[in-house]
């Protein structure tokens, strides 16, 4: 298993750094052309608002990963562990029930793409590109999800499984 959470991981921050590498390098090429050459790529501006839909979506599933998203936590520094750990329960489970909501919008959204054959990008199917809306969601709501079961069990035992202050490191 630590195993396939390593290839995941090594995949999620490949396409993280694909993704903005290509788009510094499409950007800075629509620059030069227009500036230099009074032309551009006709697709190139689309393309870069897609691949910023990607790289946020990628951004924080990675975030997710890491259980990184931003949160204050003040009530979780004056709580006991136990209590930390219901705290902490309760917001994760209530992020990944959130995100499941998304995630099956999206879904759905995209299932309308389809039945309506919309395109993007001179003329290739939308859903390509929107796909990652309900993939994203559907990630982050698992990672919510499984954080939320380990807060449980760590609130059972009266421990805690997240760092409190700045200083500590996620076990």
């Amino acid at each position: 298993m630590a195993r396939l959470s390593r290839w995941g991981k090594a995949a999620e921050d490949a396409v993280l750094v694909i993704l903005l590498g290509a788009m510094i390098v499409l950007a800075v090429a629509q620059i030069i052309m227009r500036n230099g050459f009074g032309s551009g790529l006709i697709w190139a501006d689309e393309t870069l608002r897609l691949m910023v839909l990607w790289l946020a979506l990628a951004g924080s599933v990675a975030a997710a990963r890491a259980d990184k998203h931003l949160a204050i936590n003040v009530l979780a520094r004056a709580l006991p562990p136990r209590g930390q750990s219901i705290s902490r329960f309760i917001t994760n489970g209530f992020t990944s029930v959130i995100c499941g909501m998304l995630a099956w919008h999206a879904w759905r959204f995209l299932q309308q793409s389809i039945e309506f054959e919309d395109t993007l990008v001179g003329g290739l199917p939308a859903w390509w590109f929107q796909v990652v809306l309900p993939v994203g969601f559907a990630l982050m709501c698992w990672r919510y999800f499984v954080f939320a079961l380990e807060d449980i069990v760590a609130g059972i035992r009266g421990t805690r499984r997240w760092p409190v202050s700045p200083g500590d490191h996620t076990p």
